[in-house]
């Protein structure tokens, strides 16, 4: 039977970043990782949770991530270029941002490029970070094959996320957070860990025939959002994230989900608008908008379910007992 521990947020904190700090992560690095994974937590996003610390911390005690690297940033004008070593995404990212910031007010747009990654988490959070800034922003991400080309039946697309933020006056910024194929992987990753089927329609086995195994989903193709337009799109991503960065393609990638090979060393880009750059009363402007949207019974705007998630959120997490020992196992091996 499976039984669940549950942790208020400091304690989950203490015991996640125990086994980063014991598995040889630096503090900063390890704090970045922390919050982020807390956050999807609070976002009740599980599969981009604490559920990933474990991939992460095994693949850093075997070398797939450099859990000692430092990401290096360089500022050319308008394009913020950051190498993450093959360390984590979340603290390539967030050095990244803090760049970025800097180099806005001077540019009025700015495109942050990481190279040699990892996995991106919850998308949207980086660009929910920026919106608060009063930014437009947009990221994408790469990441291992997980879609065939459309007509094809050999993965060779990730499932690449795009994620979008837009502030509001006096609200939460409108967030558009999704992956490109009809569901994240994560879930898929999440039903084989508890042992469950997943919904047909969500993927194909390696012979191309939809599945509702987890284990053969993982091991064929996830289907396209949209079909052959999701395809086109994770094209798109593959060339902005991982072209422009100059990092593995998705179908060179190793996975995020075990600890053998090479790292993955996948590509990220952030892009930063200052609307005030580009028409004087943007965010009075785009109010006309979504009030049309919100006019119309039935409707929210994107990241509102998020947003009521985090207020009704109790400040504790319910993790399975087996995640906590093995949290707690990692802790115990830097000791």
């Amino acid at each position: 039977m499976n039984t669940t521990v549950t942790l208020d947020i400091e304690q989950a904190r203490e015991l996640a970043m125990a086994a980063m700090l014991g598995r040889g992560f630096g503090r900063s690095e390890a704090s970045a990782t922390v919050d982020a994974l807390l956050a999807a937590e609070g976002d009740e996003l599980p599969s981009h949770g604490l559920s990933r610390l474990p991939f992460y911390l095994d693949q850093a005690a075997c070398g797939k991530v450099v859990a000692s690297a430092i990401p290096s940033v360089e500022v050319d004008d308008a394009v913020v270029r950051v190498d993450a070593r093959f360390g984590l995404a979340f603290p390539a990212m967030k050095v990244g941002l803090e760049a970025a910031y800097g180099a806005i007010a001077k540019h009025g747009i700015v495109a942050v490029s990481i190279a040699n990654s990892h996995h991106m988490g919850v998308a949207g959070a980086p660009v929910e970070h920026a919106a608060r800034r009063g930014f437009v922003a947009l990221a994408f991400s790469n990441a291992p094959s997980a879609m065939a080309p459309w007509g094809g039946d050999r993965p060779l697309y990730g499932t690449n996320p795009i994620a979008f933020a837009c502030p509001r006056n006096g609200n939460d910024p409108l967030l558009i957070d999704l992956s490109l194929s009809k569901v994240a992987r994560g879930k898929v990753m999440l039903a084989r860990k508890q042992g469950v089927p997943i919904p047909e329609g969500w993927a194909m086995d390696a012979q191309g025939q939809p599945t509702t195994d987890p284990d053969e989903a993982l091991a064929g193709s996830m289907v396209p959002a949209g079909d052959a337009k999701g395809a086109a799109l994770a094209l798109m991503v593959e060339l902005l994230a991982a072209g422009l960065a100059g990092s593995h393609f998705g179908f060179q990638a190793s996975s995020f989900l075990d600890a053998e090979g090479e790292p993955p060393g996948i590509g990220q880009l952030i892009l930063l608008l200052d609307p005030g750059r580009f028409t004087k009363g943007f965010e009075q402007h785009v109010e006309r908008l979504f009030s049309a949207i919100e006019d119309q019974p039935g409707t929210r705007l994107p990241g509102e379910r998020r947003y009521q998630l985090r207020r009704e959120s109790d400040h504790q997490v319910s993790l399975p007992a087996e995640l906590v020992a093995e949290l707690e196992a990692h802790a115990s091996a830097g000791q």
